[in-house]
């Protein structure tokens, strides 16, 4: 898989509000009630990381999550990346 283009990535984020490009890789934060539906959520998105072979550099302090996405293999932002932010997004959605 190739590495996107940033206009290719652009273009992609216009249908991923919250995410944004920079230092090759695109970034979104959530923020939940506490700590426990922060880490559910997580725990979510962990199963379709395995399922997509694709896992993020992520961090989490207590309510908060922020996420990181590029392919490493590819030194920046495939479609891969895309994927699996979309996937994410579908997760939190589900969650509220």
């Amino acid at each position: 898989m190739s590495k996107l283009t940033e206009t290719e990535i652009e273009k992609h984020l216009q249908n991923l509000p919250g995410w944004n490009f920079k230092d090759n890789a695109i970034h979104t934060e959530f923020e939940f009630k506490d700590f426990k539906d922060c880490f559910s959520v997580m725990s979510r998105i962990a199963f379709e990381c395995e399922a997509l072979n694709h896992h993020p550099d992520w961090a989490n302090v207590y309510n908060t999550l922020n996420i990181s996405l590029s392919t490493h293999d590819e030194n920046g932002v495939t479609l891969k990346d895309i994927e699996l932010a979309k996937a994410i997004e579908d997760i939190i959605d589900e969650q509220e």
